[in-house]
């Protein structure tokens, strides 16, 4: 009984290997996409373009926009981000453990090739997962910090109740 249980969480494990490996390689890209898109929003804001300055510009579209409401929107736009920073290193570590069966058996059976190629994808996977998060973050914290001065501007000069 305790040998069949075994096996299918095994077998389970395995299982969600390739999906884990995917998602890591989204959030990989995802965190190129909004690095960049971080870097021409520095550009915009360095030059004045009211692009670059997210909540202000939807307050002069929208001028009965609340404060409550702006925020809710710089929530919004960093929503991804924020969950990317914390998902991304936990799929690391499930891509480093899933391989590590695979290659603990094939150490005791002596294939060391095997071993090889199961510790390539478990570093290779938490490596991009940490590199994800951590280029998320950066873009987190500095946009975090960009709409709170924001938010802090459009309330003084009253464009917002």
């Amino acid at each position: 009984m305790n040998a069949s249980i075994d096996g299918l969480m095994y077998a389970a494990s395995q299982l969600f290997l390739i999906p884990v490996l995917l998602a890591i390689g989204l959030l990989f890209a995802h965190a190129f996409y909004a690095l960049g898109a971080f870097l021409w929003q520095a550009r915009q804001r360095r030059a004045g373009v009211a692009a670059g300055f997210e909540l202000a510009e939807a307050c002069r579209r929208n001028p009965g926009l609340l404060l409550a409401d702006l925020e809710a929107l710089a929530l919004r736009r960093l929503e991804f981000a924020r969950i990317a920073t914390r998902v991304a290193p936990l799929l690391g570590l499930v891509a480093t453990m899933i391989p590590m069966g695979p290659a603990l058996k094939a150490l005791g059976d002596g294939s060391l090739g095997d071993v090889s190629r199961s510790l390539m994808v478990a570093f290779s996977a938490v490596i991009l997962a940490l590199i994800a998060a951590a280029l998320s973050f950066a873009v987190v914290s500095v946009r975090r910090r960009w709409y709170a001065a924001d938010l802090l501007a459009i309330e003084k000069e009253g464009l917002a109740r």
